[in-house]
């Protein structure tokens, strides 16, 4: 078992208590409200209360989850920037796929044509194949 000045320390920051408040349709996600609140759990009026979404859209990939912040001070202007919400969300993930791949493909090195190097039997020729490994 570890020692007890291993473990970290972990407190909520009573400064920074918000209430949570999810709101569904149960078909197309939900919006989740925080609204702050003091150490007895008032209200907090000098805060401003948060919204984000969430959704799960599905690709042939499978589901993507998607998550994101909704600026909007009531929860009628939350549910009228949703669609923009998702629209934006699905823009980022598509995007960071996209980086992704790309990070993925410049890591393979192809080697240069003619270039020495492993051959195929004695002498050492141009080998066959053409992916480098590092």
């Amino acid at each position: 078992m570890a020692a007890k000045s291993d473990l970290p320390d972990v407190r909520l920051d009573p400064a920074g208590l918000y209430r949570e408040e999810i709101y569904t349709d149960r078909r197309a996600g939900t919006i989740r409200r925080l609204t702050p609140v003091t150490v007895d759990g008032a209200t907090d009026p000098k805060r401003p209360v948060l919204f984000s979404g969430q959704t799960q859209l599905l690709t042939p990939a499978g589901v993507l989850p998607l998550a994101f912040e909704i600026e909007a001070t009531t929860l009628e202007g939350a549910l009228a920037k949703f669609p923009e919400g998702v629209n934006v969300a699905l823009e980022q993930a598509i995007e960071e796929a996209r980086e992704m791949r790309r990070e993925a493909s410049s890591r393979i090195v192809v080697p240069e044509v003619g270039a020495g190097g492993i051959g195929p039997g004695p002498g050492g020729g141009p080998g066959g194949g053409k992916i480098k490994f590092p």
